[in-house]
């Protein structure tokens, strides 16, 4: 089940702002960041721009890492003024944004998304649980042998992960470190398969750090191939490579389901009411950030927060939904915007 809690209240904060914001030389809003929440919001952009007098703003894709980096960097027309994201802003993050003045962060959670592991629509559909994901994947898994020890994983086709599975090698295209959607990935997928073995799951209340390094590092033999922030470029390469499977956001599979078919996870399929209704096991919230010392200063920048949690963007039928993305429920939409036009502080306390 999606958490519904809402993540916003005063955040107090002694930092001062490096100075004023001066809006003389940009026009148009700057945004950055993940790759999963860009189509999004340059539908939002685009709809933006067409219907109001204001510019069109700037969108590039840079991870949800990477947009978080420039994000944080400052206050000025130099740096963006919202960073989207396809997992929740870090603690250390909002700490490296108040030691450089951005003090005042409004956080808008605008819905939720599947990650995917597909392949060619040509090719038999994989069944994969999360177990098989997490040792297929993971740089140390359990010892074949059985014995409660780990060793440099072994594995090189499916086959050899679980006797159901093809004798194809394992190669699997996936976002870098820098990305979200490689976060939430590895939070969902490969720690779900890997606390499936007892005695690595007790490892969580001995040594969380040796814990989380166990289930959430990815092998490096060349099984795992980073293919960038370009989702679209695995999916060309999927057309390519029939023995090849990628990780991407769900809206990635509902726009290309004509190349790309989504793999079973636990025996689902990630479709679009799988996602909504919590049974798809690899889902997870979508977010963006916004500098507040910019707004009032740059051009629009309310107007494009009211476009983007309007019903006609975010609900249940708005065009969002028409790209793949999964609306939240509508009591939850509501608190949301209200929170969005009371412009209330991201919760520090909430931050990971």
């Amino acid at each position: 089940m999606f958490k519904k809690t809402v993540m916003f209240a005063a955040i107090a904060s002694a930092a001062v702002l490096s100075g004023p914001v001066s809006a003389a030389g940009r026009d148009y809003i700057s945004i950055v960041g993940s790759s999963t929440v860009y189509p999004f919001a340059t539908v939002v952009a685009e709809q933006f721009g067409k219907t109001t007098h204001f510019k069109t703003p700037k969108i590039e894709s840079t991870g949800s890492g990477g947009g978080l980096k420039l994000f944080c960097a400052g206050v000025g027309v130099e740096h963006p003024d919202i960073t989207n994201a396809s997992r929740r802003i870090k603690s250390s993050e909002v700490e490296t944004c108040a030691s450089n003045g951005v003090a005042d962060i409004l956080e808008v959670k605008i819905g939720y998304d599947g990650i995917v592991l597909a392949n060619a629509k040509d090719a038999p559909p994989m069944h994969l649980s999360r177990r098989d994901i997490y040792l297929a994947l993971a740089k140390e898994v359990p010892n074949p042998n059985g014995s409660e020890t780990l060793v440099e994983n072994p594995y090189k086709t499916w086959k050899d992960v679980n006797s159901d599975l093809p004798a194809k090698d394992i190669e699997v295209l996936g976002p870098p470190p820098t990305s979200g959607t490689r976060d939430a990935f590895v939070e969902l997928a490969m720690e779900g398969g890997c606390k499936t073995f007892d005695w690595i799951a007790a490892m969580k209340k001995q040594d969380k750090k040796h814990y989380k390094a166990v289930c959430h590092t990815i092998r490096e033999d060349g099984a795992f191939i980073e293919a960038g922030e370009n989702d679209n470029l695995i999916v060309q390469k999927l057309e390519a490579n029939h023995d090849a499977v990628g990780i991407f956001g769900f809206s990635f599979l509902d726009q290309n389901a004509d190349k790309v078919q989504g793999s079973f996870v636990d025996g689902v399929q990630p479709t679009f009411d799988a996602i909504a209704d919590g049974s798809y096991p690899v889902s997870r919230p979508l977010y963006f950030y916004v500098k507040k010392a910019h707004m009032g200063v740059i051009p629009g920048m309310e107007e494009y927060l009211a476009e983007f949690t309007s019903d006609k963007a975010w609900g249940d039928e708005g065009y969002l939904a028409d790209k793949g993305m999964i609306p939240m429920p509508p009591e939850e939409r509501k608190q949301f915007h209200a929170d969005v036009m009371h412009k209330k502080n991201l919760d520090l306390a909430n931050a990971k």
